[in-house]
């Protein structure tokens, strides 16, 4: 594969080489983003932590039972990636679990509440993105 690259690359065909190099570099784990979704980073943590490294099963289990409202949105965003693992990798669901579950900040709504004497206070109506990728277990 590096002969290729760099035949590529004598050649001039710069294309060629960066899109065999971000194939090379591609992750192969199966996941699923939930973008824009209208709860704090903060607050989506909290159950994010609690579900990572437990298995899809015990997973949804817990976000069923959770009373957050972040555990609704993690657990559709959970749904998805395990509909990814099956779909698209042909994994089976007995053996995946949660390797990385991460929840990094989006936009901030801004907006304004009028208050006495004239003044305005700021209400911020914050975003977030999540991110859950799984793994295989080895079975042994």
């Amino acid at each position: 594969m590096a002969e290729q690259n760099q035949e590529a690359l004598k050649k001039g065909n710069r294309g060629k080489y960066k899109r065999t190099v971000r194939n090379l570099n591609r992750d192969s784990r199966p996941q699923a983003h939930g973008k824009f979704l209208r709860v704090s980073d903060l607050k989506a943590r909290v159950v994010l932590n609690q579900i990572k490294n437990k298995d899809v099963k015990t997973a949804l289990a817990l976000l069923t039972y959770s009373p957050r409202y972040a555990s609704e949105l993690v657990e559709k965003v959970l749904r998805s990636a395990i509909a990814n693992a099956e779909h698209n990798l042909g994994m089976d669901l007995d053996t995946l679990f949660i390797e990385e579950a991460i929840a990094n900040k989006g936009p901030v709504m801004k907006r304004i509440r009028p208050k006495a004497k004239g003044r305005a206070y700021p209400i911020l109506k914050r975003t977030s993105h999540i991110t859950i990728i799984l793994n295989e277990r080895k079975r042994g």
